[in-house]
Order: C-alpha cells, then sequence, then structure tokens
C-alpha cells in the first residue's frame, strides 16, 4: 500500500467531496442563475417588506424566498429584472385557501444593487 504525505492524506476527503458535489448536478442548476440575480431577488424582496410595514405585518410570496426567485421574476431585459409577486399579513400562506392582500412589482437593476422602479405596490389586481 502506497504512503501518501500528510497533507495529501488530510486533502484527500476534500477532493471527494468536490468530486461528488460537481458530478451531482447541483454547480450546474446554480450555475445557470447569472450572478445578480439572486442579489436583485432578495432586494426586491426586502424592499417590498419596507414598503408593506415590515415583517411585522407583511410576508412576501413563497417564491421570493427561493433562490433566484424563477417563480416571480417576470422579466429580464438589459435595463434589469421585474419581480411580480403577492404577499400580505404573515401568515397568509398557510391559510386554506392562500389569501394575499397585496401585490407588488419591482424592477431590479440588472447587477443586482438597484431598486430602478416600482410599477405597482396595492392591492390585489
Amino acid at each position: 500500500m502506497r504512503c501518501f504525505p500528510p497533507r495529501l492524506r488530510a486533502a484527500a476527503p476534500l477532493a471527494a467531496a468536490v468530486l461528488i458535489i460537481g458530478s451531482s448536478g447541483l454547480s450546474h442548476a446554480q450555475n445557470s442563475l447569472p450572478l445578480a440575480q439572486p442579489k436583485a431577488a432578495n432586494l426586491a424582496r426586502m424592499h417590498a417588506e419596507v414598503l408593506n410595514g415590515g415583517l411585522g405585518t407583511y410576508r412576501a410570496d413563497q417564491c421570493m424566498y427561493v433562490t433566484g426567485a424563477e417563480q416571480c421574476l417576470i422579466s429580464t431585459t438589459k435595463e434589469g429584472f421585474r419581480f411580480q409577486f403577492r404577499g400580505g399579513a404573515p401568515g397568509w400562506q398557510q391559510l386554506i385557501p392562500a389569501e394575499p392582500t397585496l401585490e407588488t412589482e419591482l424592477i431590479i437593476s440588472r447587477d443586482g444593487d438597484r431598486i430602478l422602479a416600482v410599477p405597482y405596490n396595492g392591492p390585489l389586481r
């Protein structure tokens, strides 16, 4: 049996983990999002929380808590990301049926750093 120096033996578990994760498809799925999209989604959700009274009175749709918020992303253009989602009082999505009371639409810059516009924030349309 071949003996490896202690530094190489210590790195072996890490190398195995990289191979397993790399071949699982997880890294490919995460890399398919533009790097700025999760950042833009977080900014949109946090801004909606502020606009609608804070976390004590408002919760955005669950789609805004998923990395990149793809289900709430209605368009991506050269200007930025456009998100549209519902929200309501804490617990609204656990009700049967779910009862959102608000709708928010935001446009976030292409780099995910700035709110460009709030085309709508109000009662369900």
